[in-house]
């Protein structure tokens, strides 16, 4: 029997660890069930943390990891999935395509940030959303020391307001003082479409968020897109050009683009459509975990958000289940009552809530720290020691607020 993970992000990789575990629980071996993951590097990378300076170092190896729990590794990407005939169609740039049967299928694809034909977007604009886009705006920083302190050269425009672009905006004062110089007349500007910073916080947080703005010199237009861009700087919605050299887009985030191939419903963003399980209805044999797919947290109405904080554990309970499938054992139904965030602000400190009220419980440097640990600790693989590795992947225990 074979288990396939598509995927080695924070889905993917829990869900190896805990198909293994359960394996190891019911006395399977290796040879009775293969668990293998396919991805172009046994990396994971620290997306939450590439707002970051010096973003080449965050990320994580799994290799020694997956090797210590008997996980097979597999390099290169899914381009193919046949659910009809069980197989995945891989292609590597060092060898020639292979074809792959399954008999239990975890797609861990992941997202990627949306990017809307606006005119120079491509072109001109940078993001945090990818471990080569945040090189590239890294090394875009640093060069601009190079370049005459003129045409908007110590403006940076961050396009979106939301969750990832107010980390991002509030980490570039910092950034650009200290590659600038402390004298430089930096300015970072969010443009949010919405009438209020911070759309999805609510009304708790959002006070705070935008004293911390005021306080780190962060300009807001709110209630205005990005209507164009080109090498002078931006266009926005309300006519206003704005001179810079340096647009972040941070404007929303879709599900990778393999969910397209598995023949069931989707959502807006996306993603595929799983029972509590994380199966995917109507087609045998397929879990979906993480960013792909849409599952429900309780039976309260709230839906896992595309995050590392959800992606963790649903990816837990996908690689349970399909092995629990496989070993023909009972599965588990996904479930994560607990929901916090943990927004940092720069300088300014951070900010962490709790529910999906959203209600605060620290703030500034107290909250800082609590971000630190997150950002270092809690999100990173485990130790490649087998008995360690295998019991962080406990389920119920995963991420568990």
């Amino acid at each position: 029997m074979r288990l396939l993970i598509i995927g080695a992000g924070f889905a993917g990789m829990y869900a190896a660890l805990s198909a293994a575990r359960l394996r190891d629980i019911q006395g399977a071996s290796p040879g009775d069930l293969e668990i293998a993951l396919i991805a172009p590097e046994p990396t994971l990378v620290v997306r939450p943390r590439l707002y970051e300076p010096k973003p080449e170092t965050l990320t994580a190896p799994l290799l020694d990891v997956l090797q210590a729990i008997d996980v097979n590794y597999i390099q290169g990407s899914a381009e193919t999935v046949n659910t009809e005939a069980r197989t995945v169609q891989i292609t590597s740039p060092k060898g020639p395509r292979r074809t792959l049967s399954y008999d239990r299928l975890v797609i861990a694809t992941g997202s990627r940030l949306f990017r809307p034909d606006i005119p120079g977007l491509a072109e001109h604009g940078f993001s945090v959303d990818s471990l080569d886009d945040a090189i590239a705006l890294d090394k875009h920083l640093h060069g601009l020391a190079d370049r005459p302190a003129v045409n908007g050269r110590d403006t940076v425009v961050v396009a979106g307001g939301g969750f990832t672009g107010i980390e991002a905006a509030t980490e570039l004062p910092a950034r650009l003082r200290k590659i600038l110089g402390k004298d430089s007349k930096t300015r970072v500007i969010i443009v949010e479409r919405n009438g209020a910073i911070a759309p999805d916080m609510g009304e708790g947080p959002r006070p705070l968020i935008a004293d911390a703005l005021r306080k780190l010199g962060v300009e807001t237009r709110l209630g205005a897109c990005v209507a164009s861009l080109d090498k002078s700087g931006v266009t926005l919605s309300t006519g206003e050009h704005i001179e810079t050299e340096t647009v972040v887009w941070a404007a929303g985030i879709r599900a990778a683009p393999l969910t397209a191939q598995i023949p069931a419903e989707r959502d807006n963003f996306g993603r595929l459509l799983v029972d509590r399980d994380l199966r995917v209805p109507g087609v045998a044999g397929v879990f979906a975990t993480g960013d792909a797919a849409r599952a429900a947290c309780d039976d309260e109405g709230n839906y896992a958000l595309m995050s590392c904080q959800h992606a963790t554990r649903m990816g837990a309970f996908a690689g349970n289940n399909a092995a629990a499938e496989l070993l023909g054992v009972p599965t588990r139904p996904y479930h994560q009552k607990a929901y916090v965030t943990c927004l940092d602000l720069g300088e300014a400190g951070a900010l962490f809530t709790r529910g999906w009220e959203r209600k605060v419980e620290m703030v500034g440097d107290v909250a800082k720290k609590t971000k630190h640990e997150i950002n270092t600790v809690w999100i990173y693989p485990p130790k490649a020691e087998r008995a360690a590795a295998l019991a962080s992947a406990d389920p119920e225990r995963v991420t568990a607020l």
